[in-house]
């Protein structure tokens, strides 16, 4: 079966552990393009963030950001897929983390907003490469009706012991998932990964039996569990190899390029 829509995850996917894109992926990613395949990233992060390394490997459709939550075109960035969190979640979300003393960060327009300067978004804004702005009267972030993402950062075994307390409250009015150990983040319940690549396969006409997905985390779990042939990365956390399809190698051994030989490139 050809398979003719693509979707890598970004950070421990298709960038290795350095943040970049080896030449031979990039190469592969290529010829995949010039045989016809539609490739796109689909990531956690902000549209600004993602744009730029999608540019840097010569992608130009549409691509997937904020955990699915919103696909926009790279060439005139137009917007083809929107949710956002419901205001009152927002809202009892923030109570939640004001009254835990969490550090909790929002985005809106594709802007990253924080209540203070700390360490915390200090190392996020430089993982990520965006800026972000300081908004001490956080509660007017927190009635904006487009809030696309909010995501507390903490040490990974607080915010595990946290999880099944913020699933019971806010569980069934929010999609709530982890892409990193440190970070937990909330979405619409539509704003997946895996409603993202049912949304463009559609866009582009294809089956989803088409399609394949790659990623690392649990984030990347609806899409994998979605795609035609669903991949996890050999970094992969053990839950998501337990539903792919495949396992490729790893982030730092051109796990994706892996996968394009073998699936696509050699079909």
């Amino acid at each position: 079966m050809p398979y003719r829509l693509i979707a890598m995850d970004l950070d421990d996917t298709l960038l290795t552990d350095e943040l970049t894109v080896t030449e031979g992926t990039r190469q592969a990613m290529n010829e995949a393009i010039a045989q016809g395949a539609h490739l796109t990233i689909a990531t956690g992060r902000m549209f600004d963030s993602a744009q730029k390394i999608a540019r840097q490997v010569g992608l130009n459709v549409p691509i997937i950001t904020y955990q699915g939550s919103l696909i926009k075109n790279l060439l005139d960035e137009e917007v083809l897929y929107e949710r956002s969190i419901p205001v009152e979640v927002a809202r009892e979300l923030y109570e939640y983390c004001q009254t835990h003393g969490l550090h909790l960060q929002s985005y809106i327009d594709d802007k990253l907003y924080v209540s203070e300067d700390n360490e915390k978004i200090v190392a996020y804004a430089k993982q990520s490469n965006i800026p972000y702005i300081v908004e001490p009267d956080f509660s007017r972030i927190i009635e904006h009706p487009k809030q696309t993402k909010m995501l507390i950062i903490d040490d990974p075994a607080k915010l595990d012991a946290l999880l099944p307390e913020l699933k019971a409250a806010l569980g069934s009015k929010v999609h709530l998932t982890k892409s990193k150990p440190n970070y937990l983040e909330f979405l619409h319940l539509e704003g997946t990964k895996g409603h993202a690549l049912r949304f463009l396969a559609s866009h582009y006409g294809i089956p989803l039996e088409e399609t394949i997905a790659m990623g690392d985390a649990m984030n990347d779990h609806e899409m994998v569990e979605a795609a035609g042939l669903g991949v996890a990365m050999a970094n992969a956390v053990p839950a998501l190899k337990e539903i792919a399809d495949f396992i490729t190698l790893s982030n730092n051994d051109e796990g994706v390029k892996h996968v394009l030989e073998k699936f696509v490139l050699n079909s």
